[in-house]
């Protein structure tokens, strides 16, 4: 079985970031359909788009509802840009594995592959 985690590093200030978390979303929606196992991290900058997904009035909000089931948020960055009200509201688990980060190591080595966006 195929192992993949997704992450999202990509801030919501820019047009550009909007097409990097879009396109994770439909991979991760692609692994999902093929039976695989994945992750969607939100880390970094990138924790900001659970409050912008979670809105049901976000033209994405039905593309992330379809995958929120896989997501994941850095508990230190969603601190650090004062998110985790929202990701505790979105139901996001929040991973702390090293240094308040998910543990991009413990990924590799449990044979996920990783790909950022």
């Amino acid at each position: 079985m195929t192992k993949a985690a997704l992450i999202v590093y990509a801030d919501t200030q820019e047009n550009e970031d909007l097409g990097r978390v879009v396109n994770a979303m439909e991979a991760v929606r692609e692994f999902d359909e093929a039976g695989d196992e994945v992750k969607l991290i939100f880390d970094g900058a990138g924790t900001r788009w659970i409050p912008e997904l979670s809105d049901e009035d976000h033209d994405y909000h039905d593309l992330y509802d379809q995958v929120d089931q896989h997501a994941e948020v850095c508990e230190y960055c969603a601190n650090a840009y004062e998110v985790t009200d929202a990701a505790d509201e979105a139901g996001v688990e929040r991973v702390d594995e090293f240094d308040g980060h998910p543990s991009i190591r413990d990924l590799v080595v449990d044979g996920y592959e990783i790909v950022t966006f």
